[in-house]
């Protein structure tokens, strides 16, 4: 099987992504940058005055949202959806399989007449309820009251996926939680830590400077990956198992790899590396 695999990675050329098109011969990496994402750019451009305010006391203040401004926030976030090819949308979360999960429901409505209507408010926005019974819960009720809830994260930004068949979907960020009240995904405990930090980060920097509100924590994306070939992964039965090396040899130069630290990108690594800084 390895040697089958190496054959494959040998046979295997780089593919050129190209930019997106606006019809231009040259495309500029700020035009195109987050233009699926339904940032404050955006959000000026779709959402009203009274709107857009609500939304960002609620990311920097975490203040709630009024149920008619929710509307207007649904409205502005569906037009702007649909302007990017969205047909469906979904409460995007992360329970705890260690992988993401979606409940998809489309824009349209059927009426009286027989012809449909797009429809998304305040109320499909803010609050599902999915089927829980399905995720891990720890063991921390039966299945009969395996009823969850996800509700609209609003730090973070909504974004459209849209698919090489047609159509697309927006995709709207939020926590999952059981009826009583338990986190059943990672994002709930990390903003609950991340509220924690800011209060008891602010009380400390108050000793200082009684000027500051509020401390935001950042973190930064991990500098250092590896890429493995699909047909390589594929021949390691621990990679795919686990996603971790569990047995091999030691490699004769070691894994400091020092001896080309700095080097040069190998074509196939840099392509991907513009193929994913594009995406």
């Amino acid at each position: 099987m390895r040697f089958k695999a190496i054959e494959s990675v040998q046979e295997r050329f780089g593919q050129v992504q190209g930019l997106p098109s606006n019809g231009k011969s040259t495309t500029k990496l700020s035009e195109y940058f987050g233009s699926y994402v339904f940032n404050q750019q955006s959000m000026r451009e779709y959402l009203s005055e009274d709107s857009f305010k609500a939304v960002m006391q609620a990311i920097n203040k975490g203040r709630k949202i009024d149920r008619n401004l929710a509307d207007q926030i649904a409205s502005g976030m569906k037009a702007w959806a649909l302007s990017k090819g969205a047909t469906h949308y979904t409460h995007w979360f992360q329970p705890l399989t260690g992988a993401t999960a979606e409940k998809h429901d489309a824009f349209y409505e059927p009426r009286a007449d027989g012809l449909v209507i797009e429809n998304f408010d305040g109320g499909q926005l803010v609050q599902q309820e999915p089927d829980a019974s399905s995720f891990p819960s720890g063991g921390i009720r039966n299945t009969f009251e395996a009823r969850g809830y996800t509700a609209w994260d609003p730090t973070s930004h909504a974004f459209v996926v849209n698919f090489k068949g047609g159509g697309g979907t927006l995709c709207i960020p939020t926590v999952f939680v059981s009826y009583t009240g338990e986190a059943l995904d990672y994002k709930t405990p990390l903003l609950k830590a991340l509220d924690i930090l800011d209060k008891a980060a602010t009380g400390v920097c108050n000793y200082f400077d009684r000027s500051v509100t509020s401390v935001t924590a950042t973190l930064g994306v991990e500098q250092e990956y590896f890429l493995v070939d699909e047909a390589m992964f594929y021949a390691r039965p621990d990679l795919v198992l686990t996603g971790r090396t569990l047995f091999g040899h030691r490699p004769a130069k070691g894994q400091q790899l020092d001896d080309h630290y700095f080097g040069s990108i190998p074509e196939r690594a840099f392509e991907f590396m513009q193929d994913f800084e594009k995406e």
